[in-house]
């Protein structure tokens, strides 16, 4: 995502595996992310009340926190202040939303060869090589004006949407409401500030280019299109790459590469450095967890890596910038695998903040240019 930063890529991928239950629905579903002419500047807009919620419950309009936080919002914002009542209103409570922000009851171990089965495989690949070859050239221009590697923008739009067969079928609105006014209790990280400002962000969107914030929809947690942005991620990085003076990262593929060569460079992406390089460790345990110590920041140097008994191949001792070592966990069924990671790995968990979920569209990625380009 840009997408809900704060679920672990291992919650994210449960959903993911929920979500290709039904992606044969979602697909099937009319978007509705049109553009009016001219924006009004001011206008109580009839919002449609055709778009129906995909599961029932409480609907905003009857809680005095929504209306207050509309109110609050609207003179913040300069936006008519019963537009924005009458979409907040109409927003409803998403049990089910709620259900998969909670933490996992049971204790999770995490395994990267499982893990990594759930995006490397035939069916995301198959769909990864059709995408490339019917969007080559604007991946081959995304690649040269933003320096991001095409693999690594098929490679997202591969985990985030399955190249846009699985964008999500809950209303954003109902989605970001739920978030917003009914955060888990049970959560520890209470991320209803994070959600309040997403729901502002979409009416602030959805109000400047005429679009019903009614008829949006996506993830549990709101994130939108091919590449699962957040509003505030869509407002900030989204652009415009096919020329049609609208940003469509439901409908248009153009704009999906765009957004996220550009999301990626808004991250520092270097041109033409690796992701990460292989590594042999020594049995020293204190100077492996002195490595560790930092996570994925990228914090030492080759020599370093070097000094502390970490063998890196001849390109990775020539690497000037940052290192960090990454452990990829196996569960139970066998060794942690290592690799070292540079700042352009760094920026990949920047889209999710996890070596996991980083390594997975790398070697997506990887596999899906091996299809096209055997």
């Amino acid at each position: 995502m840009p997408l809900f930063r704060s679920t672990p890529a291992l919650r994210l991928s449960t959903h993911l595996l929920r979500s290709i239950a039904i992606f044969i629905i979602a697909a099937c579903a009319v978007n509705t992310w049109t553009y009016a002419q001219k924006p009004l500047k001011k206008r109580v807009q009839l919002l449609s009340s055709t778009a129906s919620s995909p599961a029932s419950g409480e609907p905003y309009a009857t809680r005095a926190e929504a209306m207050a936080f509309a109110d609050d919002l609207a003179e913040r914002r300069g936006l008519d202040r019963e537009w924005v009542r009458q979409a907040i209103g109409q927003s409803n409570f998403i049990p089910s939303a709620q259900r998969l922000m909670r933490p996992a009851t049971t204790t999770f171990v995490k395994n990267w060869r499982v893990y990594r089965s759930r995006f490397v495989e035939p069916v995301r690949i198959a769909a990864g090589a059709k995408f490339w070859r019917e969007n080559a050239d604007t991946l081959a221009r995304a690649e040269q004006e933003f320096g991001v590697p095409a693999e690594i923008i098929a490679g997202i739009i591969g985990v985030e949407s399955i190249y846009g067969r699985d964008m999500g079928n809950f209303r954003v609105i109902d989605a970001l409401s739920t978030l917003a006014f009914d955060f888990p209790k049970t959560d520890k990280r209470d991320r209803t500030q994070f959600f309040k400002d997403e729901l502002e962000q979409l009416l602030t969107l959805t109000n400047r280019t005429n679009i019903d914030p009614l008829s949006l929809r996506g993830s549990y947690a709101g994130a939108m299109g091919l590449g699962q942005f957040m509003p505030s991620s869509w407002t900030k990085y989204a652009v415009d790459y096919d020329g049609d003076s609208k940003i469509d990262m439901f409908n248009s593929s153009a704009d999906a590469i765009g957004s996220v060569a550009n999301y990626f460079k808004a991250f520092n992406w270097q041109r033409g450095m690796p992701t990460y390089y292989s590594v042999s460790l020594s049995g020293d345990t204190a100077s492996k967890d002195t490595l560790l110590g930092p996570d994925i920041l990228p914090s030492f140097t080759a020599q370093r890596f070097a000094e502390l008994g970490a063998t890196l191949p001849e390109d990775g001792t020539k690497h000037t910038g940052p290192l960090a070592l990454v452990e990829l966990l196996n569960g139970n069924d066998g060794a942690p695998q290592y690799i070292v990671g540079t700042e352009n790995f760094y920026a990949i968990t920047r889209y999710n903040w996890s070596s996991y979920y980083a390594m997975a569209v790398i070697e997506l990625g990887a596999a899906v240019k091996a299809a096209v380009k055997p």
